[in-house]
């Protein structure tokens, strides 16, 4: 009786059974990421099952909303071949500030006009943080680092200064305001994300979008294609203030006050969620889709400890694990060598 032999390929390898498409799906990024997500949410759902109840959902939404932002921006800045580490200052700033505005004028107003000047303020401290890191980085030539550790230093003393160490307010109004909305979303909420999905349109279906592509691929490319790439890394700086003062103000009326504390640690937030979503972090390459979908599970991970009781003290613990693992994956899907990388390929 004969044996049947199996095909094989150049390389002496048996073809693989699962089809290109299959193959293609499992290797995508985004595909992993709302894997991930959904077996987090399943996870602390059978540990705790009030975990996916509606009060607890609008809880994670706004969790999200609250660093949604400060993530997009911060993947225009990674993308563009830069980092911007003063984000989280600039929302304690800007908070202050804009806190301090209202409270001086809002005997003479009322609640949407008060909510509406705080808006203005807040984004007007946001754009002169981000043109400082603008003017750092493009004019006296500092790498972009220094540049925003030094304005990341500087909003947090002065927000301290400003707040005296406590909280600037205490808007009773806002916060009743912040809990009324649609469904599990507040108002604030759906605010957030429809300029969430806005920013992504922009960096993805935009000529803005691809020139910071190019810039972080090559500058010097893009500079020989006519692009000005200072004006263009400028702007990016300049956008990235603009989402954290916006984001200070998200903060404000959440807790009704400014806080020198409030976003303490939002700018390693921030670039875990870039990170998790698989922006390459010497520029040129990421999805903002997928830095939203490490926001998300960033935020259900953050929550979900506090629901199989587990003290928050580890919660940065986890985070820094789930950050190593991803950032491995990203230099392992670098660093595959390519008679490998080409033997899958041909495979099938």
């Amino acid at each position: 009786m004969s044996v049947q032999e199996k095909p094989v390929s150049a390389d002496g390898h048996a073809p693989s059974t699962v089809s290109p498409r299959v193959r293609e799906v499992l290797s995508n990024q985004l595909v992993i990421l709302v894997v991930v997500l959904a077996a987090l949410v399943i996870f602390f759902s059978l540990k705790n099952p009030i975990f996916y109840s509606t009060s607890e959902v609008s809880n994670l939404l706004i969790d999200f909303s609250g660093l949604s932002l400060l993530a997009v921006a911060e993947t225009y800045v990674i993308v563009s071949g830069g980092i911007d580490l003063s984000v989280g200052s600039t929302v304690a700033v800007s908070g202050v500030v804009g806190a301090a505005m209202m409270i001086h004028f809002q005997p003479h107003m009322g609640l949407a006009p008060d909510l509406l000047l705080g808006t203005l303020v807040c984004l007007g401290v946001g754009v002169l943080v981000g043109a400082v890191n603008a003017f750092l980085i493009t004019v006296v030539n500092l790498v972009p680092f220094v540049a925003t550790l030094v304005t990341y230093s500087a909003g947090a003393g002065v927000a301290l200064v400003l707040s005296g160490g406590g909280d600037v307010g205490n808007n009773q109004t806002a916060i009743l305001w912040s809990s009324t909305g649609w469904w599990v979303f507040t108002w604030e909420d759906l605010m957030v994300l429809v300029l969430a999905i806005l920013l992504v349109v922009v960096l993805h279906k935009t000529q803005y979008g691809r020139y910071n592509f190019a810039i972080g691929s090559n500058p010097f490319a893009a500079r020989a294609a006519g692009i000005n790439v200072k004006r263009h890394i400028a702007s990016v700086y300049v956008l990235a203030g603009a989402l954290s003062g916006l984001t200070g103000m998200f903060f404000y009326i959440r807790i009704g006050a400014g806080a020198s504390t409030t976003g303490a640690t939002s700018n390693l937030q921030a670039i875990a969620c870039v990170v998790i979503g698989g922006v390459g972090l010497m520029g040129g390459t990421g999805n903002s889709v997928g830095t939203l979908l490490g926001c998300a599970i960033l935020t259900v991970v953050g929550d979900g400890l506090i629901f199989i009781n587990v003290p928050p003290t580890w919660n940065q613990v986890v985070v820094g694990a789930i950050i190593a693992v991803a950032a491995g994956l990203q230099a392992l899907r670098g660093t595959l060598p390519t008679a490998w990388i080409a033997r899958m390929r041909n495979r099938g």
